[in-house]
């Protein structure tokens, strides 16, 4: 642990911040070099490289866990991707917009002809060439989307798809110097602010603990000279934290469940049964009630999975059980989604090939570990919308029968 010992000093570029701290287990004085990057940059790769060559610091901490790390890294991993466990553990959602995500990170890269994250790669390579020790500072990948997609409520995590996907369409305006502008601090910080305001609940998880974990993460890096490479969304926070006791086990915990969640999403059925018993007691007819609640869950699963082009025997299943997924729509997810993977049977070779088609969202869009991953996710919204407008319907019908 170290304790504040001076403000940091000039920048050395915009978007380089240095602090020099005390060790208080030695008394030793430390140097940390605090690199703000753009992920897809040219100009942050060649800062990356002469700062570490320049300093030729002990130990270099990057903004990468052991999986990202990996992706980065191994260009074998899209054929190990099994979508028939993203399916089955309810991972569907997140997994699709985590691939958005990329898909616009690979666009942009393609564009200013940069791969995304080459600035730590850069970095870790740098660090071989000078002897210094590399520390994958950052919190495991899948633990930040679990906990950032456990905050959003269904609306959220439309909002927040829609965003990304239209994202994934469209890089065209963006420019080498828009990028670089992005690593101000002025511009970091109205960015944040926005992403604060608009979606608190992601950027809890996905900066804020982020930045405990990696001031963290490179306060307790072994040696007297360290140079940290983190992106520019990183930098405030990190300088806000560091020297604070950080509780690193409680930020690698998996999101705990919620119980106000689980309650909410079964109260539209206890509302749908309450409507229906209080409009029979009032007289409305039982195979009314009863086409209150199917109609819609019917019509709503198989208008959307016809959209979303799914298999014929999917379609058909959904139209058999959508009254009974209705109920649990997560469960529809799972069940149809699950159907989906089965009748598409993905295979390495299409996880293979994904990797390469997320460049030209219209050719991953056809993948079928994609097309299985649409069907789940279209199933499970069209079942909250279908008991949704079932809710309605029985309110419609004992406003008659009163």
């Amino acid at each position: 642990m170290t304790t504040p010992e001076a403000a940091p000093t000039a920048p050395t570029s915009s978007s380089t911040v240095t602090l020099v701290r005390r060790s208080k287990a030695t008394g030793e004085e430390r140097t940390f070099h605090l690199v703000g990057t753009a992920h897809v940059s040219r100009k942050s790769v060649e800062e990356v490289r002469e700062m570490i060559l320049a300093t030729r610091p002990d130990t270099v901490c990057v903004e990468l866990c052991a999986t990202r790390h990996a992706a980065l890294t191994d260009d074998t991993r899209w054929r190990s991707i099994d979508a028939a466990s993203i399916v089955g553990e309810g991972r569907a959602g997140f997994v699709l917009a985590t691939l958005a995500l990329q898909s616009f990170q690979k666009r942009m890269g393609d564009k200013l002809g940069v791969r995304p994250g080459a600035e730590l790669l850069a970095a870790c390579d740098a660090a071989r060439e000078v002897g210094a020790e590399v520390v994958l500072a950052d919190r495991d990948a899948q633990i930040t989307l679990r906990r950032a997609w456990a905050n959003l409520g269904l609306a959220k995590r439309l909002v927040l798809g829609a965003g990304l996907f239209a994202s994934a369409l469209g890089t065209d305006a963006i420019e080498e110097a828009d990028i670089e502008a992005l690593k101000e601090r002025k511009h970091v910080s109205d960015v944040m602010g926005e992403l604060g305001r608009r979606l608190p609940e992601v950027k809890v998880p996905l900066i804020d603990e982020r930045d405990s974990y990696l001031a963290s993460g490179i306060e307790e890096s072994p040696g007297a000279t360290v140079v940290a490479v983190v992106g520019a969304g990183h930098v405030e926070g990190i300088l806000a934290t560091f020297g604070a006791r950080v509780d690193r086990a409680a930020l690698e915990a998996p999101p705990p469940p919620r119980v106000g969640q689980k309650l909410a999403a079964g109260l539209p059925v206890a509302l749908a049964l309450g409507l229906a018993l209080l409009a029979s007691s009032r007289g409305a007819a039982p195979m009314s009630l009863a086409l209150a609640w199917v109609a819609p869950a019917t019509a709503a699963l198989g208008l959307a999975l016809l959209a979303a082009r799914a298999r014929v025997e999917t379609w058909l299943v959904a139209l058999v059980t959508a009254p009974l997924l209705a109920l649990v729509p997560s469960a529809s997810s799972r069940v149809l989604g699950g159907l989906e993977v089965t009748l598409r049977r993905p295979s390495p070779d299409d996880g293979a090939r994904l990797g390469r088609e997320l460049s030209v969202p219209r050719e991953a869009l056809v993948n079928p570990i994609v097309r299985a991953l649409v069907v789940a996710v279209v199933a499970e919204l069209a079942a909250s919308v279908g008991r949704l407008v079932a809710v309605v319907w029985l309110v419609v019908a004992l406003a008659r029968a009163s």
